[in-house]
């Protein structure tokens, strides 16, 4: 079959109970659309997201993702490379939600609940440099996740009081998260949606290459001017 784009598609795929129906999806090129969902209902990016690179960047990548998910861990490093070099005039944003898929993932949700206590104790920072450990140590041991928040810049015992009380705030943020993913049609990770003002939001279901999205971002970016 040809594709628009000669991408290996790769994703994490779990099965989501959602009104009695299980919905298993795999897409294999860029869409303005979702089967099972609108992607014009995504969150729009505001202050309390986690953002690396510009907030008030043109084109902004909203990824949501697993960290237990090996494809995500691969996708993560691209889309570092892309802020890197594509934003390094501050035109690109990457923006993290979490999308736990606790049906395949045993420690899924705990990694994302420690991942914003460490943004709830410490800041954006440290929430970056906490999710790279989280992908690097993969599959990390929550054991590990006082020396991993130490080493992402936390201090004293501000982690371990926020994970310890599993904070509401922190578990309402996990689950809006989750919802808004199911909500644009996301059935797996990673599953990210490209955002420019004024245009629809165009579709990466699965972990592409550096390549195809620098040519889905370098098209962002000229309907952006």
């Amino acid at each position: 079959m040809e594709r628009s784009l000669t991408v290996p598609i790769a994703i994490c795929i779990a099965g989501v109970v959602l009104a009695g129906a299980v919905y298993l999806s795999v897409r294999h090129e860029p869409s303005t659309s979702s089967g099972n969902g609108d992607p014009i209902l995504v969150r729009p990016v505001g202050s309390t997201d986690h953002i690396l690179g510009s907030p008030a960047a043109p084109v902004q990548i909203v990824e949501y993702a697993d960290f237990d998910c090996e494809f995500c861990r691969g996708f993560s490093a691209t889309l570092h490379q892309i802020v890197a070099n594509e934003g390094a005039a501050g035109q690109i944003a990457w923006v993290y939600r979490e999308f736990p898929l606790s049906e395949i993932h045993p420690n899924a949700l705990a990694h994302a609940e420690a991942a914003e206590c460490v943004a709830a104790t410490a800041g954006n920072d440290a929430f970056w440099a906490f999710a790279d450990s989280l992908f690097k140590n993969q599959p990390a041991d929550p054991a590990t996740y006082g020396t991993l928040a130490a080493a992402a810049g936390v201090k004293g015992d501000a982690f371990a009081s926020c994970y310890a009380s599993a904070s509401s705030s922190v578990l309402a943020r996990i689950q809006a998260d989750r919802q808004n993913a199911l909500a644009v049609g996301a059935r797996g990770t990673p599953y990210s949606l490209i955002l420019v003002a004024g245009h629809a939001p165009v579709v990466m279901d699965g972990a592409y290459t550096y390549d195809a999205v620098k040519q889905l971002v370098d098209q962002a970016l000229a309907g952006a001017k």
